[in-house]
């Protein structure tokens, strides 16, 4: 029996294969328009039918935590393969969903499973997950996994370009993600994530082309990188272009590089037509 097992909140962003490989559980958030629920898991709705959805609605969908009973499952299903449990999520001051799995977790063994709150989101949390599940893979214990953990997370930062603030704003989110910006709904803001639940705003543009060439010069300024994620929000093109134009600093091997779109629990809170980067810097 494998020492410890690895869990985390589809709002991480990995991808399926990545998750199937390295035997990662996943507990779906759930996105709720009107009075239909959809698992953020990719299949109950695919990401283009979100958008498509999303641009239609006339109210904004609203993100849930997962009915206790499912993230009971994940967990269960993993303890079953480990002696221990380790499950990351999104931050708490993000999302109730931490506190839903934590109450999830006592409930099935809480001498045996342990909830980890990332601090963020996306690949941010995703990085911290994949960490933890490499290392879990090469036999370590459990107090190896956490140790190594905390070097990881303390080297990791999430710095997305926000398109527009509308979806922000119509959310009811505006006032503690982008404070101090008003009304400037036309601001496209480059935010600072890092492992506390901390927001820091970094940059105030009004094209996005500024705002992508501020996160390209901040990149360049923070490499090198042990690992990097290009994010997007339904739009491929704005992560093949950060691509393009950091293709001296994306890291090579396995699992070290990731370009993707964020889950749709993320972009209901975003829109569509952002961009970001969530990297671990190498350590010194």
């Amino acid at each position: 029996m494998q020492s410890v097992k690895i869990v985390s909140d589809s709002a991480c962003d990995l991808p399926a294969d990545w998750i199937d490989s390295l035997d990662i559980g996943i507990i779906p958030a759930f996105v709720n328009f009107g009075q239909e629920s959809f698992a953020d898991d990719g299949i109950a709705l695919s990401r283009a039918e979100f958008y498509r959805r999303l641009a239609d609605a006339t109210e904004l969908p609203r993100t849930a935590a997962p009915p206790s009973t499912i993230s009971e499952d994940v967990i269960s299903n993993q303890l079953a393969k480990a002696e221990r449990v380790i499950v990351f999520t999104i931050a708490a001051k993000f999302s109730s969903l931490h506190n839903g799995v934590r109450a999830a977790a006592a409930r099935v063994d809480p001498k045996r499973v342990t909830v980890v709150d990332t601090g963020t989101v996306s690949m941010g949390e995703g990085w911290q997950t994949l960490v933890a599940a490499e290392s879990a893979a090469r036999g370590e214990i459990y107090e190896q996994i956490l140790s190594t953990i905390q070097s990881v997370r303390e080297r990791t930062r999430l710095v997305p370009v926000i398109d527009t603030l509308e979806y922000l704003h119509r959310g009811g989110r505006i006032n503690r993600v982008v404070a101090g910006l008003g009304g400037l709904l036309q601001i496209k803001p480059m935010l600072d994530i890092g492992g506390d639940g901390q927001v820091t705003i970094l940059a105030r543009t009004r094209t996005m082309g500024k705002a992508v060439q501020g996160l390209v010069d901040l990149a360049h300024r923070q490499a090198p990188f042990e690992r990097l994620a290009l994010l997007h929000s339904h739009y491929p093109e704005g992560a093949a272009a950060l691509e393009t134009s950091l293709r001296d600093l994306l890291p090579k091997g396995e699992y070290n590089l990731m370009v993707g779109d964020v889950a749709t629990a993320i972009g209901t809170h975003v829109g569509p037509g952002c961009v970001g980067l969530a990297w671990v810097r190498q350590k010194n």
